[in-house]
């Protein structure tokens, strides 16, 4: 079992959980994943890492309500635990050889971005982070990015905060302005990404997306993250899950992250928690 040993809401609908998981911690890369169930009748939910302590044995996880398994794992409190924490999965963001890095994070993409850009800061890469938002209120780790970079950027849809503007536009006029980097990272929607690399492609600077298909299993064997890059079949889970931005067919990722779209809607409209019906049918 793995205990929750820390919990905070980081606007209405972004939960950050710390979890009691020292093998893992041991382990974990920025940029790598992990898989958990809640119980044994729980689905296994990918989630990247946002941070970790290997002293204290923990790995952070960052995470949006927006399906059954996000409602119920935000439910959970200090002290409560889970069935399954396995992981660091998948590989890990190359620092190497990295002189001068962008990291550009959109929405719940920003916490995954976070450990990204902390793990080229602590190695000594001159680290420009790019964040985007559609409003003020869905600000996320602001404090914590700005002791992780060298230069920080916040953008918002409707200026409410920061700069307005997408991610997109601060990105191109960085490098309008003679900017250069030896890598550029997107983490975010995948149209987001899909346009960060458009942008940076003129320029020639190597762009790298860190990608979110559909994952079940996370070791290669059900294919159920399969993406195409570069022409080639590859898993999300094994093979990346960062890509050369430039190989990744993004057109078809969009079509495949919305094959159960309507079913999640449809699962989620319709259900009823057995406590919530068994109180109803108490007051019958």
């Amino acid at each position: 079992m793995f205990k929750i040993v820390k919990k905070e809401m980081l606007n209405p609908t972004i939960c950050l959980l710390e979890i009691e998981a020292p093998f893992v911690a041991r382990k974990a890369q920025p940029g790598q994943f992990i898989i958990l169930r809640i119980d044994e009748k729980g689905e296994r939910l990918p989630l990247t890492i946002g941070g970790y302590d290997r002293e204290k044995g923990t790995v952070t996880i960052i995470f949006q309500l927006v399906g059954l398994t996000t409602q119920a794992l935000a439910k959970m409190e200090v002290g409560d635990a889970l069935l399954d924490f396995v992981g660091p999965l998948g590989k890990a963001t190359e620092l190497e050889g990295v002189k001068s890095a962008c990291v550009i994070g959109g929405g719940l993409g920003t916490a995954i971005a976070y450990p990204v850009a902390k793990g080229f800061h602590d190695a000594g890469v001159e680290t420009d982070v790019i964040v985007g938002f559609r409003n003020k209120d869905l600000v996320i780790l602001e404090e914590e990015f700005k002791q992780a970079c060298d230069n920080f950027y916040l953008m918002t849809d409707d200026g409410s905060y920061g700069e307005q503007g997408f991610t997109t536009a601060k990105e191109k006029q960085l490098l309008e302005a003679g900017k250069r980097y030896d890598v550029i990272i997107a983490i975010g929607p995948v149209p987001m990404m899909k346009f960060v690399v458009k942008t940076a492609q003129p320029y020639g600077v190597p762009c790298k997306v860190s990608l979110n298909p559909i994952m079940i299993d996370g070791t290669g064997m059900c294919g159920g993250c399969r993406v195409t890059v570069g022409g080639k079949m590859k898993f999300a889970c094994v093979d990346g899950p960062e890509f050369d931005g430039y190989e990744v067919d993004f057109d078809e990722l969009i079509n495949r992250n919305n094959t159960y779209r309507d079913q999640e809607r449809e699962t989620e409209h319709s259900h009823m928690c057995r406590f919530d019906k068994l109180g109803q049918d108490l007051i019958k």
